[in-house]
């Protein structure tokens, strides 16, 4: 094969009938699919039937497996695996594809043995051949005699046909910690299928974790560029594979699963292109990751009464209302870098998240290296362009459709972009207020099946990476949490995937109809200083159990009048490496969000996660206090 770059993907990587998984494949962009045998079994097509359906899709098979338990048998199992063998390939021939999958055998009663393996192969390489097919070798980690794709290619090789080919799998491959750079030494035509998976970094059962937990590359903790660095430099010119078991992505949404996918080794391949410039990768070429300077805005949409509550907090919290949108009912709240948009339209976008949800963060603006190099790269990973009717004197800002169907829009400080506050809003100077400088990082909250699928999104499109993934322990369930961050930590975005209505962000999930941001965590560079003045403004931080206090006096060396100062405020402490991180909470804001005030030391690179389980239950404790259900 030559030209452009083909994608595609296992049948079994998504849920569904086979119908429903082509429909979900085609609409990502992939070019073929793997068809896994038991997708083909469970269809009530027959062969041709499957195979027509297949490219009515405009998808090709790239791939029939997997062929089980071929080589070194005894007779008489020999004969009989050569019988299943030609079986298959009458199937393969009716499906309308020529490479087969045969994975290196775990069964009992083979023989092992390089040179006997190679004449099992030379032999079905002349049965594949007389029916125009080809069959390729994948060395399974767990294979019985045969588990390293060096192995495999001795079988290949020694089996010298030119029908015979090895098929590499990353999962494979850096499951077993081999080096991926000995694929270098492998010839590229000999290189027939290349299956693509990552996977977290787990110590357990190579086969159980090869069947429940891989994921989509840049999902995991596999080196998978380095893999396909090493793939590209044989010369290989064939399809790019996703093979993905995970119980997860068995019971998602295909359409997402499949979109994530594409965009994987979209992202992928353009880190293999740029990291080794001198691979032959044929793809388009797209803009690269772009940096993630800071938070630009935060808007809210809201209403009446609600309107009027939330400026109410605004207020209390030292921002100030610094302009009025010239053509919508939208007001520009701000304090230092910090800027609030509050929109009260009752038409367009805004208005729509209102109607869903009430009172919630409709759209987040992210300044950027290069705003519409920011859009184009969005749009080559499969993002969806959001768009708004422009009026006169408006920019038309770069955006794409993020969490919820909320709105993500990209500006930067050289083009006109940076003037949107000035010609839209006629912004006058930001006033210092009580002293919250910037926004320090921002929660998202989503199902736990969604969690893979948004730092896939971040991370692929800006120069972002992951954090650790964390345990919050709510007193009713369990929150995983993960932050993408920009280098600097200019731009850090938490992840909360929640799995029980019972938990505070399950709660906050099923309440606001699924609302995208839970909380913002403004900055400040003296927490005391800016609670004083909250204080006189009539602001109230979240009580804390006296018990906390107890225990933090214990277990850090502070001194008792930073502890009693730290109580009398409701302030919450974390140190890692000597490095201090104060916050606070707010008791309540609109929409059912809740605020916190942080003092982060920069070097102190986490979240307070040690403290969620006791600003939750204080969260909750408050919520029964004043009569509002917990669920």
């Amino acid at each position: 094969m030559s030209g452009m770059l083909k994608t595609s993907i296992a049948t079994v990587s998504i849920s569904g009938n086979l119908r429903e998984k082509l429909d979900a494949i085609a609409a990502a962009g992939f070019d073929g699919i793997e068809i896994f045998e038991a997708d083909f079994i469970a269809d009530s097509g027959s062969p041709r039937d499957v195979g027509n359906m297949v490219r009515d899709h405009g998808l090709e098979i790239t791939l029939f497996q997997p062929f089980r338990d071929f080589e070194t048998l005894p007779e008489p199992a020999r004969s009989k695996a050569f019988d299943r063998a030609e079986r298959k390939f009458d199937v393969m021939q009716e499906l309308g594809t020529d490479l087969v999958l045969v994975c290196s055998s775990v069964h009992p009663a083979s023989l092992g043995g390089i040179e006997r393996a190679a004449h099992d192969f030379h032999e079905l390489g002349e049965r594949a051949t007389k029916r125009g097919l080809r069959v390729g070798y994948e060395a399974l980690a767990w294979g019985r005699h045969v588990n390293d794709h060096r192995d495999a290619w001795e079988v290949v090789r020694r089996a010298d046909h030119p029908n015979i080919g090895l098929i590499v799998d990353s999962f494979h491959t850096l499951g077993r910690k081999l080096d991926p750079d000995s694929i270098r030494s492998v010839p590229g035509d000999k290189i027939f299928f290349v299956q693509l998976a990552d996977a977290p970094l787990i110590e357990m059962d190579l086969l159980y974790w090869s069947r429940h937990f891989r994921n989509m590359p840049g999902e995991g903790d596999l080196d998978v560029t380095r893999f396909m660095q090493a793939v590209m430099a044989t010369g290989y010119d064939g399809p790019i594979s996703l093979e993905i078991f995970n119980d997860q992505f068995r019971g998602g949404n295909p359409r997402t699963i499949a979109k994530d996918g594409h965009r994987s080794l979209v992202a992928l391949m353009d880190d293999v292109k740029r990291t080794e410039p001198g691979l032959n990768v044929h793809m388009p070429t797209i803009p690269p990751r772009v940096a993630a300077l800071g938070f630009s805005y935060v808007e809210f949409a809201t209403r009446g009464a609600e309107a009027a509550e939330l400026t109410a907090n605004l207020s209390s919290l030292g921002f100030e209302h610094v302009g009025q949108h010239l053509s919508k009912a939208a007001g520009l709240w701000q304090q230092g870098d910090i800027r609030i948009v509050v929109n009260e339209e009752t038409s367009g976008h805004a208005a729509s998240s209102w109607n869903a949800r009430g009172t919630c963060v409709c759209d987040m603006g992210f300044l950027v290296s290069n705003a519409r190099s920011a859009a184009t790269r969005a749009s080559a990973l499969g993002a969806d362009v959001f768009t708004q009717p422009v009026g006169a004197g408006e920019l038309a800002i770069p955006a794409v459709r993020g969490l919820s169907g909320s709105a993500l829009h990209f500006l930067d400080d050289s083009s006109d972009l940076s003037q949107v506050w000035q010609m839209e809003f006629s912004a006058k100077p930001a006033p210092e207020g009580v002293g919250l400088t910037h926004i320090d990082h921002v929660a998202q909250t989503m199902s736990y099946e969604d969690m893979l699928s948004w730092s896939l999104f971040y991370t692929t499109l800006f120069d972002m990476t992951k954090a650790p993934m964390v345990d919050v322990i709510d007193p009713d369930g369990l929150v995983r949490s993960q932050a993408v961050e920009a280098a600097n930590g200019s731009v850090r975005v938490t992840l909360n995937g929640a799995d029980s209505h019972r938990t505070l962000a399950g709660t906050f999930l099923s309440d606001s109809f699924g609302a995208s941001v839970q909380h913002i965590a403004f900055a400040t560079q003296d927490i005391f200083k800016t609670l004083e003045q909250l204080a006189k403004r009539g602001f109230e931080t979240l009580p804390i159990s006296p018990n906390y206090y107890d225990d933090l006096a214990a277990r850090f060396d502070l001194s008792d009048d930073l502890v009693r100062r730290m109580q009398a405020r409701g302030v919450l402490y974390d140190q890692t490496g000597g490095a201090d991180f104060f916050q606070a909470y707010a008791q309540s804001f609109s929409g059912g969000l809740f605020i916190e005030i942080v003092q982060r030391n920069q070097s102190y690179t986490g979240y307070g996660a040690p403290n969620a389980p006791f600003r939750i239950a204080a969260q909750k404790r408050l919520s029964r206090a004043k009569g509002v259900p917990k669920t």
